[in-house]
């Protein structure tokens, strides 16, 4: 007899939330990489109170949606979606790449460069909302409404990072 509690679990599984563990873990394993500890603090040092609230806030909803969207890739706009979610997914790859093996380049010292990694996931989160066509409960959700939570953490997101930017030498 099947378990209640893992058939629950086997739906959520199949959610859109698992295209993001690839980014997820990149982050995780890469964040040091790209920004040593000491360099972090200089990350979050004078930004404003309600930036960071904005940006975390979005941040949380961009990361958790996800899991409550069922992943179905049937259609050929569903696949379509898939493509530029993981195509979006690589060229941010990149982004971090580029400025981990040359971080004294041209390319990292420019704005267009060192902001690589905040503003190229408008590459691949339309994909996601894209491919979350609804949630698992409820009927009031649409996949703009996802779009625009996107938008409003990669607004916050780059303009922190816009912050950092210019204050460093």
């Amino acid at each position: 007899m099947p378990l209640p509690h893992l058939k629950v679990f086997s739906r959520y599984a199949r959610s859109c939330g698992l295209l993001l563990l690839p980014a997820m873990a990149w982050n995780l394993a890469f964040t040091n990489t790209l920004m040593p500890p000491p360099a972090m603090s200089e990350f979050w040092r004078d930004i404003p109170a309600p930036l960071v609230l904005i940006e975390n806030s979005f941040r949380v909803l961009v990361f958790a949606l996800p899991f409550a969207m069922p992943l179905q890739v049937a259609t050929p706009s569903e696949r379509r979606a898939l493509w530029v979610f993981v195509l979006g997914t690589l060229v941010y790859f990149a982004s971090w790449v580029a400025l981990m093996v040359w971080p004294h380049s041209a390319w990292s010292a420019s704005a267009l460069g060192a902001l690589a990694p905040a503003y190229t996931p408008v590459l691949w989160l339309p994909g996601l909302a894209f491919l979350g066509q609804r949630l698992y409960w409820g009927r009031f959700y649409r996949w703009w409404m996802y779009l625009l939570v996107c938008l409003g953490f990669l607004s916050a997101h780059i303009t922190h990072a816009a912050i950092v930017h210019l204050r460093l030498p």
